[in-house]
């Protein structure tokens, strides 16, 4: 190491700050964060600094910096514009023996102040020893998006159990065990959820002389979004990396199921038109002995799991039994294919709601309140409804909708597979006979619609491979 990480205590220690510029201002933010005692010493402030000055945050003196600032400090930082300046500051600090930082001089700093991402009590620094601050930046922008900001209050839980838990388990080999169960599994899950009380309550019940020592199972709900791999939530990536069985549906691909732990159980529950793997019923069942049985089971479903996905019933049934269970919402197939499509679902000019249906055809027929959709001013988007184009023009017509109303179909929307085939409620049955998309295909009606030839920004890579909604069995 070029550097030996260390992490100090500052509160109330005294810190000298020379410069009153906006790199001043970051390295004064840290040290009162730190809990610092600052003196700043600068003839100008920038307004951020002169800010805290006025509330009282810190010390000031509106001079230039005199020898004599130096003595009685714990620790110096020279930010001033003036090289020949901040060296003097160095040479006097190294010769008092004072740490000293000196802005863009890492020849001059006895120590550096890292990247920091901050999750009280618990603090990640990145440091590219001196070399490429840009790039510390860089680590600790990609560590802020993978680390919840949850890890703080599970930090905070842990240190008020940590007395307990030693007089609970005598060996290290146990103690660590427990900690394991309790960092990696349903207390974590719960206190990053915000279920706070919940994640005491399962200590407690861990701690008790006659608990069981494995985890306790639990079920997560996560929206696996309309294709493409990139619109994962973080909390969903999290989860899909965590958990040992994955349930699955058949418009989750290879590209997103192979995000999941490569050591997990994979069951393929997905359903097509007149053929399902599981019923329904099958999969809530599932999904309950799954989790009984001790195992973080992975439901990963197409589109958002409350929309049209049916998770509400899967949900039901763990409520009804016991079982622990979260809801990750994922991005659904409106929201994404009619943003890469380049459709506004909404537009002051032309659409003030929007209306989700499912265009299933069930014995023949939909059954939807087509007086209401039809109605002006509105965009409808119809799930499943490719099958059933025929009859959603038919009734659309047939309730006052003009023939001239914009529509356009989005085959395997946000995916490099993505098609977009836009005509009107008159012509669109023409099209899609002479050149039938594929599924899966979302449906949207609406004047919005012929926004897409000034807004559409998303062009498909024309490479032949496997696109994220291509069916995986």
């Amino acid at each position: 190491m070029d550097l030996l990480p260390v992490f100090l205590d500052m509160r109330a220690r005294p810190c000298l700050v020379v410069g009153g510029g906006a790199t001043a201002a970051r390295k004064v933010a840290n040290l009162l964060r730190a809990g610092a005692a600052v003196t700043l010493v600068s003839p100008e402030l920038c307004a951020t600094l002169a800010h805290q000055v006025a509330a009282g945050a810190l010390r000031h003196e509106a001079r230039r910096f005199v020898p004599a600032d130096i003595a009685g400090q714990r620790l110096v930082i020279a930010a001033t514009d003036d090289r020949a300046i901040n060296r003097q500051i160095a040479e006097l600090a190294n010769a008092a023996e004072i740490p000293v930082n000196v802005v863009d001089d890492p020849d001059a700093c006895t120590f550096v102040l890292p990247s920091i991402v901050d999750r009280s009590p618990v603090t990640i620094a990145v440091s590219s020893g001196k070399t490429s601050p840009v790039l510390a930046r860089m680590l600790r922008t990609r560590l802020e998006a993978l680390i919840p900001a949850g890890y703080g209050r599970l930090a905070e839980l842990s240190g008020r159990y940590r007395e307990r838990v030693k007089a609970r388990f005598s060996a290290q080999r146990d103690r660590r065990r427990f900690w394991d169960r309790i960092l990696q599994g349903a207390v974590a899950e719960r206190i990053l959820a915000g279920q706070f009380e919940e994640a005491e309550a399962i200590i407690e019940r861990e701690l008790a002389p006659d608990a069981l020592e494995r985890d306790l199972g639990e079920v997560y709900l996560v929206g696996a979004g309309p294709g493409d791999p990139d619109l994962i939530s973080f909390r969903a990536l999290r989860l899909m990396q965590q958990a040992d069985v994955v349930v699955y549906d058949r418009l989750v691909a290879a590209p997103i199921l192979n995000m999941t732990r490569r050591d997990a159980q994979r069951i393929y529950v997905g359903k097509e038109r007149n053929h399902h793997a599981m019923r329904q019923e099958e999969i809530n069942r599932l999904l309950a002995d799954l989790a009984k049985d001790g195992h973080r089971v992975l439901r990963l479903k197409g589109g958002d799991p409350f929309i049209f996905g049916r998770g509400g019933e899967e949900i039901d049934t763990l409520a009804a039994e016991g079982v622990p269970f979260q809801v990750i919402p994922g991005i659904t197939a409106a929201s994404g294919c009619a943003a890469y499509a380049g459709i506004p679902l909404t537009h002051r000019d032309y659409a003030q709601s929007v209306t989700f249906v499912t265009g299933h055809l069930k014995d023949g027929s939909i059954d939807l309140n087509w007086p209401a959709l039809a109605q002006p001013h509105q965009t409808i988007v119809f799930y499943m409804g490719l099958v059933g184009l025929p009859i959603i023009v038919q009734q659309l017509l047939a309730h006052g909708v003009a023939p001239e109303m914009p529509i356009a179909l989005v085959q395997q929307g946000t995916t490099h597979l993505q098609r977009v085939y836009t005509g009107t409620l008159a012509t669109i049955c023409a099209s899609v006979e002479a050149d039938p998309p594929a599924p899966p295909t979302l449906l949207i009606v609406g004047e919005v619609v012929q926004l897409r030839d000034k807004l559409n920004w998303y062009r498909p890579p024309d490479e032949p491979v496997q696109g994220a909604t291509t069916s995986i069995v």
